[in-house]
């Protein structure tokens, strides 16, 4: 098998990655899809029957229908619109950021039509059916289509990388670094499109197209999972926070109060009083719920000294201030995790909600106070 037949390989199964894609997302998967999953789908749907008409015609496949023969529609043309119609509805910035997609419907309908004038004029008026007209407008038309998705790809890397302001409270749940590798990735693929322009006007030749056909696939992959994934966990992370900001938080339970009155005969009674208070403020204001809180931050907002603080809570907690903050997380984990109301949130979103920075920080801190896993505790309990 050649390189070629290698590369054709990874793409039709790009496609059918892609079509499986969008019949999950929306019709199997129990998770009801949001406008950001729909253009979503959308990308992928479009890049896939890009690439499927692609494949049709590198094996050969033809028409006898002079019309279909000739018929190029040009999906591509839908894929940075959508992405950025994706990118606006996950950053929640559709109010101050104007969608391409009604501008893009225009476009492409008028191409078809134009496409499709060609063809006729050809098959009815031009000698032996000369198709140069319809090849020169298709180089046209493939321009054009570039520079337009070089605008809104623009528009796109402007929006991550430099309008992190416009979409502060996404960072709250999603650092966003995946869409920066999206846009590399993106940019790098429309370099090899735009070499592969310039390459068949020179030489005639669209040996160049293979790479090009070859990152699109792997854009299929990746944004596809990573975008379905992020987004589900975007928004099972803002539905648990709603739902810890409106209900109350973790309650110092008996075995904490008697532990303290145990200890208050071997410890001075202000440094108890000192640890009630500092306990009572972490689960009051759920302090131990932001993966950010330090022993330093901490001590600054109960305007005691770092080493007083930490002496106070290996005291009377019986751990270290690493360890007790994490039991405070563990035991709100295990309360989501318990409760019905929750069971449709993934495991990952629980515990990144409930301050831990990923799965397996989460997974091992669970297992330190448990003993088990946050899954099989789940599986037990709910």
């Amino acid at each position: 098998m050649d390189v070629i037949s290698i590369i054709n390989l990874i793409l039709i199964a790009g496609v059918i990655q892609g079509f499986v894609f969008n019949i999950y997302t929306i019709h199997i998967t129990r998770k009801k899809p949001g406008w950001a999953v729909v253009f979503l789908n959308f990308t992928v749907l479009v890049l896939s029957l890009n690439n499927l008409q692609a494949w049709l015609i590198e094996i050969g496949f033809s028409s006898n229908n002079f019309y279909f023969e000739h018929l190029l529609v040009p999906w591509y043309l839908f894929i940075l619109p959508t992405f950025h119609a994706f990118l606006i509805y996950y950053l929640r910035i559709r109010d101050r950021v104007k969608s391409f997609m009604r501008l893009a419907i225009y476009i492409f309908i008028a191409e078809i039509l134009i496409r499709s004038f060609c063809i006729a004029y050809v098959y009815f008026w031009s000698p032996d059916q000369n198709i140069n007209l319809i090849a020169n407008y298709t180089i046209f038309e493939e321009i054009f289509n570039a520079l337009f998705s070089l605008f809104i790809f623009f528009k796109c890397v402007q929006i991550v990388f430099k309008g992190q302001e416009h979409y502060s409270y996404i960072l709250k749940f999603d650092d966003i670094s995946w869409l920066r590798i999206f846009l590399r990735l993106g940019g790098f693929v429309l370099l090899l499109w735009i070499i592969a322009i310039i390459g068949y006007n020179i030489t005639g030749k669209q040996i160049l197209n293979y790479p090009l056909r070859l990152g699109t696939s792997i854009l299929i992959y990746w944004i596809g999972y990573q975008g379905f994934y992020r987004y589900h966990k975007v928004k099972d992370r803002i539905s648990i926070r709603r739902s810890l900001e409106e209900n109350s938080a973790l309650k110092l339970n008996e075995e904490k109060s008697r532990a303290s009155e145990v200890i208050s005969n071997e410890v001075n009674s202000k440094m108890k009083e000192e640890f009630m208070k500092i306990d009572k403020y972490l689960i009051d204001n759920q302090s131990y719920l932001d993966p950010a809180l330090s022993l330093e931050r901490l001590a600054e907002e109960m305007d005691l000294s770092s080493g007083y603080l930490s002496r106070i809570i290996n005291s009377f907690s019986g751990h270290g201030f690493p360890d007790y903050i994490n039991s405070l997380r563990i035991e709100q984990a295990k309360k989501l995790l318990r409760d019905d109301d929750f069971c449709m949130y993934t495991v990952v979103s629980i515990g990144l909600e409930c301050g831990f920075n990923s799965r397996s920080t989460f997974y091992s801190a669970f297992k330190k106070f448990t003993y088990t896993t946050p899954t099989d505790y789940r599986e037990s309990t709910c």
